[in-house]
């Protein structure tokens, strides 16, 4: 009987991956069975996506408080669906706050626990590693110290290599940004990533956008999120009418660029593969920041930097998000000597990913771990 496979992923990021994940294990299987959580990649992949991730993220302390009602009814609505479908396998993708939560249930009826891209516990809540070690059978992860890092807490982790590297390397653009925008041949291309959630595009996209005000000679352009409404975008654009924006296009958008400005997380690792000088930025609500601050135990909070360990990508957050600062940054990644310093980190940086195909690995030890199942 073809064996039947539940994937939770809960962010743009995680559909992404889940997406790639699915195609090489219907590649290696495709008798296969997927059904899960996650987004329209996913469910072009092969999966039946039963709940969407827009509806389900929620940043920040504050903003989960407010949500905690909408949170467990979905704890609830997934536990019913998994009971119904009685998969194999549940293979948890990032989204730590919810997935960690329900790993337990999951291992409790007998179903195999599978988590793919590990939550950053070296980054912060590193007492949930107690939830891996105890729930979790199989933890595949995507940064080169993590297997390390789970060694010493007692958890077996296998590194399958970062899944953004073999996106990125595999990448064709679909259009030319310009001709689809008509922007001018002349004007250096500025992209604007903020962020994927509803948010971190209203706490990010007013100062980003200010920046088209003082650079008119550069083009400005806005990646939408595929998952947030145009409505979420539109007020800000009203007011800089000189700003551009695509949806669902930031791959080809980055492509293009000559530099960016980017709202810390998955984004500042993209930009850093297509080899674009960025400028890193976050801002959250005051008491969010001000408890990440007593949790969060880092010293960067951008990936490039981390995985390199040191600065090479000025770093912008809560208050020192503010204009001049970020003008001042910003002209940085116009100087000759700056830039060239940035582009040979992305280049060490990519150097410690290493080539692995992420999808394929991955897929290949989960399909070895979830039995057949018996007629």
């Amino acid at each position: 009987m073809p064996r039947r496979i539940y994937i939770l992923a809960g962010e743009a990021s995680g559909d992404l991956h889940a997406s790639n994940l699915i195609r090489a294990l219907l590649l290696q299987d495709p008798t296969l069975t997927i059904r899960g959580w996650g987004g329209d990649l996913m469910e072009e992949a092969g999966c039946q996506v039963v709940k969407h991730y827009r509806d389900l993220a929620f940043m920040g302390f504050v903003e989960v408080i407010r949500n905690l009602p909408t949170i467990f009814g979905n704890l609830r609505f997934a536990k019913r669906d998994m009971e119904a479908f009685q998969p194999d396998a549940v293979i948890f993708v990032d989204y730590p706050g919810f997935n960690l939560r329900l790993v337990p249930w999951v291992k409790s009826r007998g179903f195999r626990t599978i988590y793919y891209i590990s939550p950053q516990l070296w980054a912060w809540h590193k007492s949930r590693i107690k939830i891996i070690r105890k729930e979790v059978d199989d933890l595949l992860v995507i940064l080169p110290f993590e297997e390390e890092f789970f060694a010493k807490e007692g958890v077996t982790a296998h590194f399958v290599g970062h899944p953004l590297v073999e996106v990125v390397q595999q990448f064709r653009p679909t259009l030319d940004i310009r001709d689809h925008l008509d922007l001018p041949s002349d004007q250096p291309l500025v992209a604007l990533l903020p962020g994927s959630r509803r948010q971190e595009v209203e706490n990010m996209l007013p100062i980003m956008a200010a920046m088209a005000r003082k650079y008119p000679a550069f083009a400005w352009v806005i990646a939408e999120a595929p998952g947030l409404s145009s409505d979420t975008y539109s007020r800000i654009l009203q007011q800089y009418p000189s700003l551009k924006s695509v949806r669902g296009k930031t791959y080809d958008l980055l492509a293009a660029a000559h530099a960016a400005i980017v709202t810390s997380g998955t984004a500042t690792l993209e930009t850093a593969l297509f080899n674009v000088p960025q400028v890193v930025a976050y801002k959250g609500s005051a008491i969010s920041f001000w408890i990440a601050k007593r949790l969060v135990k880092l010293s960067f909070i951008s990936l490039v930097n981390l995985l390199l360990d040191r600065k090479l990508v000025t770093e912008l957050i809560q208050n020192d998000l503010n204009l001049p600062k970020l003008e001042a940054a910003f002209n940085n990644l116009l100087e000759e000597g700056p830039r060239a310093e940035m582009l040979a980190g992305y280049e060490e940086l990519q150097s410690r990913l290493g080539q692995k195909p992420a999808s394929q690995t991955a897929a290949r030890h989960i399909l070895e771990v979830v039995p057949v199942r018996k007629e």
